[in-house]
């Protein structure tokens, strides 16, 4: 039941909430949701004062500058792929902590949580908060994760995830109660809560009600050999894979916490999700989020989203659009009246970056990639102004891969190192490094072969291809000859975690907005996504059993920085070593940034409200959409559209 003298801790954990806005909200003024009411009123779902949570998350739309909304009404938008119904989890970002409006860490589906020198973390639930389907939330999810799928070798051969092993050790995991759960190091594991606001979020929970069904150590062998062969899979832990899709979002069945559930089964061209019944959060008005009854997800071919956006088929996009995409949305605007473009910040480290791979099964070019020179002179060569002119009308910034401005830690030298365009300097360094100019104007690697560099992408940003082929006539000022090679997003990384690819193109590091709470650890060789190190970062997420251990002394410095910053004990020591790892990325040039700062096209209709007019388009930290509470967005026409 609600209690209302269990507000303020949720509250002052969270958001602060002027109390005269609900303090005298009284049990009755929970308002029901028209979508649910024929389910309410016919007794197969209980009404909303039961379904959520007893101390619910009360959010004060109007102290955010927001408009208190009306639910009801169908969102569309689009994504190009089908396992990117996924973006509902990214866009609905329901979290144990989350970024709040400030990017501050708070407690959200959590109703608060206690750090102790980041050595000790005890997480508490929300009384009586429900699962999805109605079934209880409780530390018997956190503990079900824990021990019968994290540490089961036939669902995770691997162990745990990464970032939960400080210094080789993972931690002590216990349950005190049915709201509370512990985790204990010996040694301090800081990155701990930022790990589970990601946008991509390690779920170290699971609805062990339903999974329980699908697991050896619970359901009858009868029962569960048959389910296996009904699914037609090898085992009983394949099928447990399969079904415990937390982030995937493709299992229909699967409860959840987030703010819409998937309503569609199997592969469609179109996905609906609808609001969770049970979802947590409230406004002061007693109107339990999200505001917008149904999000309608369709696939598209990635080259029709700006012109499907552009005719009014989509309510809310980000995703799919690019800068270039910025003039037929505008014009599309003006002719329609039926949508706003507007223009928010991207929170990457680089538009675009190239990452030459160190890792590559070719020995030549290894050592080629390994020679400072050889990547200083790549990044040398490259006129950004020109590309920021052609492909932003200079509204990016152009320079080396490093962080924002809003940064604490940003440096303009960073920014410009190595990033001024200097053909004749980049020349001289190849010569100094023995790459012999050939009578055609190539020039040759050690072993006589030319040095034509094959670079690969994802093909599915256009203003990628039309960078590289501004740069193909800058590296051929130097005696490189460019070959771009577009593949699916998908086969270029596994070719890039396998070694076969010399070099690939993709976006700086998702987090260009580190502050001293985050941790460094993707700027140090720790994982396989940074293209320029996959086997090093293998080496390390499979504990030495796969990949290579790195073996150039500032990857291993890079490493060093970042199990020290794990047990620095100062705020100091932290910012310190934050900057010291940029300085070694700019002088190192393991990625070759290009622009950042681009503008992203949003496109909004008109009838959706509380979208920011300026926000931040940003991967991690942001979820996209999800700081900026999608759950709060609501239409002008809900209730009649």
């Amino acid at each position: 039941m609600f209690n209302l003298t269990r507000l303020v801790p949720s509250i002052g954990a969270f958001v602060a909430l002027a109390m005269p806005a609900w303090a005298e909200l009284q049990l009755d003024q929970l308002q029901e949701s028209a979508f649910w009411s024929e389910e309410v009123e016919s007794g197969s779902l209980p009404p909303v004062q039961e379904r959520v949570p007893d101390t619910p998350l009360f959010v004060d739309v109007e102290a955010k500058g927001r408009t208190l909304g009306t639910p009801g009404g169908t969102l569309k938008t689009m994504v190009t792929r089908s396992k990117d119904i996924r973006q509902m989890v990214v866009y609905g970002y329901a979290r144990l902590v989350g970024y709040a409006d400030d990017y501050t860490l708070r407690p959200d589906i959590l109703l608060d949580f206690e750090n102790e020198d980041n050595r000790k973390f005890t997480l508490r639930l929300r009384p009586d908060h429900r699962w999805s389907d109605g079934h209880p939330l409780t530390s018997e999810d956190f503990r079900y994760w824990w021990e019968d799928v994290a540490n089961n070798e036939e669902l995770r051969p691997s162990g745990p995830p990464d970032f939960l092993r400080v210094n080789g050790a993972y931690p002590t995991v216990s349950f005190p109660d049915d709201q509370t759960i512990v985790y204990e190091w010996d040694a301090p594991n800081p990155a701990f809560l930022q790990t589970l606001a990601q946008a991509s979020p390690p779920f170290i929970y699971r609805p062990a009600h339903f999974l329980k069904q699908y697991h050896q150590d619970y359901a009858s062998a009868d029962a569960l050999e048959e389910e296996v062969q009904n699914a037609r899979v090898r085992s009983w832990a394949a099928l447990h894979n399969k079904l415990d899709n937390m982030y995937k979002f493709d299992n229909h069945e699967l409860p959840t916490l987030q703010p819409w559930m998937n309503a569609t089964s199997g592969k469609k061209i179109r996905h609906l999700f609808v609001r969770n019944p049970y979802y947590h959060r409230v406004d002061q008005n007693g109107v339990q989020l999200p505001y917008i009854d149904v999000v309608e997800m369709e696939i598209v071919a990635p080259g029709l989203v700006a012109a499907k956006s552009n005719a009014g088929e989509s309510d809310l996009q980000g995703r799919g659009l690019d800068f270039r995409d910025a003039s037929i949305l505008r014009k599309g605007e003006v002719d329609s009246g039926a949508y706003k473009t507007l223009l928010w910040s991207t929170g990457v480290a680089s538009q675009i970056a190239i990452y030459p791979n160190l890792n590559v099964n070719d020995d030549v070019w290894r050592e080629a990639f390994r020679d400072v020179r050889l990547r200083r002179a790549l990044s040398l060569a490259i006129d950004r102004d020109s590309i920021n002119q052609a492909l932003y009308f200079k509204l990016a910034k152009p320079g080396a891969m490093t962080v924002l401005p809003a940064s604490p830690f940003y440096d303009e030298k960073n920014r410009q190192s190595w990033a001024s365009y200097d053909p004749a300097q980049a020349n001289a360094l190849l010569d100094e490094a023995g790459f012999e100019m050939g009578e055609d104007g190539i020039r040759l690697l050690p072993d006589g072969r030319k040095m034509e560099l094959i670079i690969e992408t994802a093909g599915e940003r256009q203003e990628v291809e039309n960078a590289l082929q501004i740069i193909t006539d800058d590296w051929a000022a130097i005696g490189v000859k460019l070959v771009m090679r577009p593949l699916d997003r998908d086969i270029l990384r596994n070719r890039l975690y396998a070694g076969e690819s010399m070099a690939g193109v993709w976006f700086g590091w998702d987090n260009g907005l580190p502050q001293v709470y985050t941790s460094p650890d993707y700027l140090a060789p720790r994982y396989q996504e940074f293209f320029a190190w996959p086997k090093w970062g293998q080496h390390y997420q499979t504990n030495g059993n796969a990949g290579e251990a790195p073996d150039m002394p500032e990857a291993q410095r890079l490493m060093e920085l970042s199990h020290d910053w794990e047990v620095a004990k100062s705020d100091e020591e932290r910012s310190a070593i934050w900057r010291e790892m940029l300085a070694i990325h700019a002088d190192q040039v393991y990625a070759i940034g290009i622009v950042s700062e681009a503008p992203q096209p949003i496109v909004v209709s008109n009838r959706l409200q509380n979208v920011p007019k300026t926000g931040l388009w940003a991967w991690d930290p942001g979820a996209h959409f999800g700081v900026h509470r999608m759950d709060e967005f609501f239409f002008t026409d809900a209730g009649t559209n």
